[in-house]
């Protein structure tokens, strides 16, 4: 499937780049990052912006369709851009080293999908390009800017400690983007665009820190509320450590 190969080279050209950062890292240098860590972001936003309704993307659906089959639908789409939080929340309740508090941790991912699904959910009504299986919203895709989103909090909380587990996330992102255009749902751009969305609202977050000292929970480390977030329910899991 020549759209996943490029979105796994992709990937893995942010991850050379991602890992060129790692070494020694400290919270000074971290602090004034923000344009350096942004690079791979922006530039994933930029090839997006450029090949936006161009006959390369055009050209390249049809292909895939015609490889995986124009019947070809799945949900599993629906259900690993929670892949990365499960990771995250399965690693605190683990004893893990993090970053974060489990409750920084949460407080993180809620701003950084605030971010993220704010500016998407804004450019989809803005462009309203049309679907490649029909329907508006197309520009960028929603799924995949969610994806990256929870996989750059990943990222940051178990860079320094981590490093296997930090990448993993990117995974799951990853293969979202690709099913979506599988599924026909999405063009490569709105792809590309989504998850340059998600990866720098995560950069933004982490760089910032807002509300950074708010923490009820942080002399209860036995305790972990996890948020089941979903696109229907919201809730609550307790956990506690022994």
């Amino acid at each position: 499937m020549q759209a996943i190969k490029y979105l796994v080279l992709i990937f893995l050209c942010g991850n050379i780049s991602l890992g060129a950062q790692h070494q020694s890292v400290d919270s000074t240098r971290y602090k004034t990052s923000l344009l350096g860590s942004s690079v791979f972001s922006v530039g994933l936003m930029t090839v997006g912006a450029i090949i936006n309704q161009s006959d390369f993307e055009k050209e390249l659906q049809v292909n895939l369709r015609n490889k995986v089959g124009n019947n070809y639908r799945t949900y599993i789409d629906d259900y690993i851009v929670f892949g990365p939080v499960a990771e995250m929340y399965l690693a605190d309740i683990l004893g893990v080293s993090a970053r974060n508090h489990w409750f920084d941790q949460s407080k993180n991912l809620f701003m950084v999908n605030l971010i993220g699904g704010l500016t998407t959910h804004a450019l989809k009504i803005g462009f309203n390009k049309t679907r490649p299986s029909g329907g508006g919203h197309s520009f960028p895709s929603g799924h995949t800017s969610f994806a990256f989103a929870n996989a750059g909090v990943l990222y940051h909380e178990y860079k320094d400690t981590s490093p296997l587990l930090a990448y993993s996330g990117f995974g799951f992102a990853t293969a979202t983007g690709g099913l979506r255009m599988a599924n026909n749902r999405h063009w490569l751009s709105d792809v590309l665009l989504g998850a340059g969305i998600g990866i720098l609202s995560a950069h933004i977050i982490y760089h910032f820190k807002p509300f950074k000292d708010y923490n009820p929970f942080l002399k209860t480390k036995n305790i972990t509320l996890i948020p089941n977030v979903s696109f229907k329910e919201y809730g609550f899991y307790f956990a506690y450590r022994l």
